[in-house]
């Protein structure tokens, strides 16, 4: 099928697949888990990287890999992106190529990012020149947020072993992903907005993992300028975010959140009840 432009292929697998294990009890049971898959990729013929991935949207995680790597400046310039689960490989065709491809991926960085994520190129030096805007989020709509995503993560309550994320807008959300390491997630994610011309400025993207360098790194370039995780954070992730002007909220559970940077930007609207342990605190270093 076309999307955009671009000839595409529709390889969508099923997240999980049933297995038999044991229990605690010796008794045989079906069970689903997370149905990991390498996906290798080419570009113009020539082997770039491999991905581990649910494989349940392919064709958007190597959409948003390729732009998150900044191989490709446009959606145009991409001519067709087809998956073959057969040979474990997506093959993608520039219309132009892609200069420097070479040095390019020479210049190979390994993260922290679950299974291990990759980044290429100089990618801090084009970081370094991105500047979000200043927008301004409540305490009130983050709650109802995160309220609303204790719906979804439906691969992780059947089969665990898997991260998700998603982008949102207010206390609404747009899209939710969940793949084997939250870097896929935010891909595709990534993928799709790119695919459809989407803005950030306006979004937030949430995530179970850690926030790290890389997490920032590409919710930087998808524009978005708020980044809201359960998890914690890495000093490099927090540095990047100080640098690019990234909100980061992490450690956000029910009515609990720390905002690392960009406290100046949420207005706590909506502070729950400080409990008897925390206002004792509080007094004694007023004193």
């Amino acid at each position: 099928m076309e999307r955009h432009g671009i000839l595409m292929s529709d390889a969508g697998l099923a997240a999980s697949e049933p297995v038999t294990a044991v229990d605690e009890h010796g008794a045989s049971r079906i069970t689903p888990i997370a149905a990991e898959r390498p996906l290798t990729l080419y570009v113009d013929k020539r082997e770039v990287v491999t991905l581990m991935t649910l494989g349940s949207q392919p064709e958007l995680l190597v959409l948003g890999w390729l732009r998150n790597q900044r191989l490709v400046e446009e959606p145009g310039g991409i001519a067709a992106i087809q998956v073959d689960w057969e040979t474990e490989s997506v093959a993608v065709t520039t219309r132009q190529g892609i200069a420097g491809l070479e040095r390019r991926l020479a210049h190979k960085t390994v993260t922290t990012g679950c299974g291990q994520g990759t980044v290429f190129g100089d990618l801090m030096e084009e970081v370094e020149r991105i500047r979000l805007p200043a927008a301004r989020f409540s305490q009130s709509r983050i709650y109802a947020l995160l309220e609303a995503l204790g719906s979804h993560n439906e691969i992780y309550r059947r089969a665990g072993a898997v991260h998700g994320c998603a982008l949102c807008r207010d206390d609404r959300i747009l899209h939710f992903v969940e793949d084997v390491g939250r870097h896929n997630a935010v891909d595709t994610i990534a993928g799709l907005m790119w695919l459809e011309g989407m803005e950030g400025g306006d979004k937030i993207f949430y995530t179970t993992g850690r926030l790290t360098s890389e997490m920032v790194i590409k919710v930087a370039q998808m524009g978005v300028p708020l980044l809201l995780s359960r998890s914690g954070l890495t000093l490099m992730g927090l540095e990047i975010a100080r640098r690019v002007g990234v909100t980061l909220i992490a450690r956000a559970r029910g009515r609990h959140f720390l905002v690392y940077h960009g406290a100046d930007r949420l207005d706590f609207d909506a502070p729950p009840p400080r409990r008897v342990g925390e206002r004792l605190r509080t007094a004694a270093g007023r004193c």
